[in-house]
Formats: C-alpha cells, structure tokens, sequence
C-alpha cells in the first residue's frame, strides 16, 4: 500500500525523478525512490545522500536544492548513546585457584595433571571445570590446603 502524499510541492518527490531521469541505472537514486513511494518519507541520512547526489548532478535548479537543504536542517538529529568504556580484564584470576595447585604441586611436584592444569591457569584458559577438577585433587594424601591462611 502506497503512502497518501501531502497535496502541494513536492520537492523531494521532484528531485528524485529529476535524478533518475538524468541516470536511470543509479542504484542509489532507484532504491530512494522505492522507499519513497512505499513509506512516503526518508530518513535524514537518505536526504543528506540524496542532497549530495543532486549538488554533484548539476540538472537540480538551485531553489530545489535550497528547499531540500532545509528540509534536512528541519529533520531531528537522532544520536546514539555513547556506553562508558569500562576497562575491566575479560578473565580475572581467581588467587584461590592458585593457591590450591600451589599446595597440591608443593606436595606433588611432578604431577602431571595439575602442572598442566597450572599452565592453563597462568595463560588465564582454565574453565571451570578443570577449577573443579583442580578441587578433587586436594583429597590426594598429604597435600596441606588451609583456605584462610592466604587471607590473614
């Protein structure tokens, strides 16, 4: 369903027939033109293209590239809210983690498992559930983990 114009002047209307008669293989100028008659209205990025094809095109008279200039200053500015920039780590080491494989390796040194495990945890990789896993091998014999000592 087709837009219901305004009666009266046209300008916008005007302009891009102007132009597509000038150049009808202007993708540009076809696709303004199909979205005029569709919605009846553009946006004001679209005039300002459209403006700026018609001041390159020089067949626009000047008074229909005043009228369209004014018509753009009337439009409303839409600015888009700039978000806070937050610099925050995107993976923060957890130092309990780091205390448990330091209890585990300081019992076992040679543990392969959990010395890979530490290499993932320096590199900032380790997900949660080599974490968890990281918990279980604090049941091994003889490894000496006291959460609150590190806290005092």
């Amino acid at each position: 369903m087709a837009y219901q114009k305004k009666p009266g002047i046209d300008i916008v209307g005007k302009t891009l027939d102007a132009l597509y008669r000038h150049n009808p293989d202007a993708l540009f100028v076809m696709s303004l033109m199909h979205q005029y008659e569709e919605r009846g209205s553009l946006s004001k990025k679209q005039l300002q293209g459209l403006h700026q094809r018609a001041l390159q095109s020089k067949i626009i008279p000047q008074n229909w590239l005043g009228t369209l200039e004014a018509i753009i200053l009337k439009m409303p500015t839409r600015y888009k809210p700039v978000e806070p920039v937050v610099k925050t780590p995107v993976y923060e080491k957890d130092e309990t983690t780091g205390r448990m494989i330091d209890a585990i390796l300081a019992r076992y040194p040679q543990h392969k498992r959990v010395l890979f495990l530490q290499s993932k945890y320096l590199a900032n990789s380790l997900d949660k559930k080599e974490a968890a896993e990281i918990k279980k091998f604090l049941l091994l014999p003889g490894v000496v983990y006291d959460p609150g000592a590190a806290d005092q």
